[in-house]
């Protein structure tokens, strides 16, 4: 395992990716040709689901079933989280999802028969419309059902595959390719926290006086490309965003996008704490992209708790900087982790984004622009 630069000293997961809360799984499946380049993510909750929670901030929002995670209502538990490309219209993603657990006899169950089961299956979209060349290429319900028998044919606390794919596909982020980026982090409690995050911004993941990833900046302010660097990265940013002027992706103004995030932990959490650690995340997020929640994006943070371990240890750390000898402290904890992986999985959506050129737009790569930079 290796640690974090940033905050405390929390090493990684095995995978530092959302599956190493141990009972997620997670499936990526994808349409790219033929004027596709749209997709569609799913998180698979252990069988019962887990405790989930939303928090929206972006002006521009296409989610399914997001009233369903209020506190104060009658659905506890989620059986999966979809996360996907083309806007309203991909959001037909999660009936496939919904399908293939009713198959499975998941579900919130409504009668005594087993079968009698209707799956909650929050849902959120993203921007990515016309970036193949094809206005109507987008994610229909074979797609997301694919997505999920994706997640459900790995094993426990697999790799997650980043960059273009899933719904991170057709990702852009302030022109540059965005993609699927995860992180995860164990605490000092011994609770692990995590984050995947399909980045698709209208914001820049990287400073414009120097090209350094946001998120790296917060980690380390004096990594910075060379300037040549840089100055050769603007140039040919400039040259693909004129290219892209021609290409039908760019004929919508004002470009609209869209960053989902899942955010989880293995710690025992109420539907109101779920909530909060939803929306001390989006802090990650304001790290890592600049602007943020904005009209013209949707940004959604979930949150789920598997809830497999106490929140606040019987045997806590005898540190006191670590504060988690009360809920409260162990809490306040989790919840900074957590905006942490959120900044960590953006840059690593970002590192791990390839270069694609299309009829839909040309949209270079962080790597490809600045190398090891």
């Amino acid at each position: 395992m290796t640690e974090q630069q940033a905050g405390p000293p929390y090493p990684t997961g095995p995978q530092d990716a959302l599956t190493d809360v141990l009972g997620l799984r997670v499936g990526h499946a994808q349409r790219i040709g033929d004027g596709h380049l749209t997709g569609t993510t799913v998180v698979l909750a252990p069988e019962g689901g887990a405790v989930a929670a939303v928090d929206v901030r972006g002006g521009g929002p296409g989610t399914r079933e997001t009233d369903a995670l209020d506190p104060r209502n009658l659905v506890q538990h989620v059986e999966a989280l979809v996360l996907t490309g083309g806007s309203a219209f991909g959001l037909d993603a999660a009936s496939g999802v919904a399908a293939w657990l009713e198959d499975q006899g998941r579900g919130f169950r409504v009668g005594p028969d087993p079968a009698q089961v209707v799956p909650v299956v929050p849902a959120a979209a993203l921007f990515d419309l016309g970036r193949g060349g094809n206005w109507r290429a987008r994610p229909d319900a074979a797609l997301g059902r694919a997505a999920v028998s994706a997640a459900a044919g790995t094993e426990p606390g697999a790799p997650v595959a980043q960059g273009n794919t899933g719904a991170g596909t057709g990702a852009v982020a302030g022109g540059l390719k965005g993609g699927i980026g995860t992180a995860s982090a164990i605490l000092p409690s011994g609770a692990t926290v995590a984050a995947l995050a399909a980045v698709n911004a209208a914001g820049s993941v990287t400073d414009p006086r120097t090209g350094a990833l946001y998120g790296h900046l917060y980690e380390d302010p004096t990594a910075l490309p060379a300037l040549e660097v840089h100055a050769a990265a603007l140039r040919r940013l400039a040259e693909a965003r004129e290219i892209s002027l021609t290409r039908s992706a760019a004929s919508v103004r004002p470009p609209l996008n869209t960053t989902l995030v899942v955010v989880a932990t293995d710690a025992t959490l109420t539907r109101a704490q779920a909530h909060k650690l939803a929306g001390t995340a989006h802090d990650g997020l304001a790290r890592a992209i600049r602007p943020v929640h904005l009209l013209s994006d949707g940004d959604t943070v979930f949150a789920l708790s598997t809830a497999t371990r106490p929140l606040t240890p019987e045997e806590p750390p005898t540190d006191p900087a670590f504060g988690i000898h009360t809920e409260a402290g162990a809490l306040n904890d989790l919840l900074a982790a957590g905006a942490d992986v959120l900044t960590r999985a953006v840059v690593n959506a970002a590192l791990a984004a390839e270069t694609v050129r299309g009829p839909g737009g040309v949209f270079p790569s962080y790597r490809d622009l600045y190398g090891s930079a």
